[in-house]
């Protein structure tokens, strides 16, 4: 039987795809095989020896000791587009909110509380201080064209707007999801230069956190509307002021804000919301149980954030999984122990990402003796061998 620690609420519906003859689920398992959660701070966390994988229940992975996963051989998997609706949807009200002053409106007209038959009249008079413009035929720039950025490039061209995309590293079935009336930009000053407003779709790196800086915004136009539904380290907060002072920034729409982008002008915080709906929890863990079942029993790794992607079907057979540096001569090490051990090799699947290779080995024999693992575990550059009967 498989353990299953939740160190958040997860959705019944996705944990409902754990069959109950083989798994135990709580949020008090001891020695768990796998962790799932949502935003659980995992960093202070001690991580059990018997656990072998962590799924979050949605896209970032903040929240995640990934090194020290990676390090304990330990598969770390996300949900990337389990909740991309939710949050293109909210992007949307996000391009509304910024150029019609609708949060405002809101706000001043709650102040018309007790003025009884003179609020229509009143109404009237004070709407002016809340005009906007319209997005159709406006210039939306989409950075990041991953699930959620082709869905929010789709739909604001849907509504007539012009939109850029910029993704230097869009996948294949990203860009075929793409409309076609989307303009993909090569480099992103373009789409600064041309762009009415721009939206943020990519995860916070070493590498992105500030991207949008005073360099960035002195090539936007004067008057941009910047939208932030990604994480709010992209956004350099002392050069957004500045730009938002002076009026280069006309709006700031963020689902992350702090405390500083609280008291900025022409602000718009949104308290995270953006996979708030109960659709996208349920997609999400869903998305995270299957995975997550698919690694425990049959090794395949899908949509891992540190190990490489594998999947092979199984042929009846144990199954072998090993992970190892990603250095040469490994392959036929692993093959001469087994070779030695008398153990036939079916099929094989070896693949890498970066310092990191897995390989899964199907034998034709059922059953494999234990003291097989050890002789695998041995090779120096193997740190995570596991075997799965058939």
């Amino acid at each position: 039987m498989y353990k299953i620690q939740t160190l958040n609420s997860i959705d019944p519906q996705g944990l409902q795809n754990f069959p109950e003859i083989d798994y135990e689920i709580g949020d008090n398992i001891e020695n768990p095989d796998a962790i799932i959660l949502r935003s659980y701070k995992m960093h202070d966390m001690e991580l059990p020896s018997s656990l072998l994988a962590v799924a979050r229940a949605g896209a970032g992975v903040n929240n995640i000791p990934i090194e020290k996963c990676t390090e304990k051989g330990i598969v770390v998997f996300n949900t990337p587009g389990a909740n991309a609706n939710g949050v293109k949807e909210l992007v949307i009200a996000g391009l509304l909110l910024s150029s019609r002053d609708i949060a405002g409106s809101l706000v001043w007209a709650k102040t018309l509380i007790g003025k009884g038959d003179e609020v229509p009249a009143l109404v009237e008079k004070g709407k002016g201080q809340f005009s906007g413009q319209e997005i159709k035929g406006k210039t939306l720039g989409v950075i990041g064209l991953g699930a959620i950025g082709v869905l929010v490039a789709n739909a604001a061209q849907a509504l007539g707007m012009k939109v850029l995309g910029y993704d230097p590293y869009m996948s294949v079935k990203q860009a075929l999801r793409l409309s076609r009336n989307v303009q993909w930009t090569q480099g992103v000053e373009g789409l600064f230069a041309e762009s009415d407003y721009i939206t943020l779709n990519i995860p916070l790196l070493p590498e992105t956190k500030g991207y949008i800086n005073k360099d960035k915004i002195a090539l936007m136009k004067d008057g941009v509307r910047i939208l932030n539904f990604a994480r709010g380290g992209l956004v350099n907060n002392d050069d957004l002021n500045e730009a938002l002072e002076s009026g280069k920034v006309a709006c700031y729409v963020t689902d992350f804000p702090d405390e500083q982008a609280l008291k900025m002008k022409n602000v718009i915080a949104i308290p995270h919301l953006g996979a708030s709906t109960a659709e996208s929890e349920t997609n999400c863990a869903i998305m995270a149980v299957d995975q997550v079942r698919e690694y425990l029993e049959n090794g395949n790794i899908i949509n891992s954030v540190n190990f490489p992607q594998a999947e092979m079907d199984r042929n009846g057979g144990a199954r072998i999984l090993i992970a190892n540096k990603n250095v040469p001569n490994m392959v036929r090490q692993i093959s001469a122990v087994l070779a030695n051990e008398q153990v036939n090799i079916s099929n094989m699947l070896n693949r890498n990402r970066d310092e990191i290779a897995i390989n899964i080995i199907d034998v034709d024999t059922k059953t494999l003796d234990s003291s097989i693992k050890e002789k695998l575990m041995a090779i120096d550059g193997v740190f995570m061998v596991r075997i799965l009967p058939s």
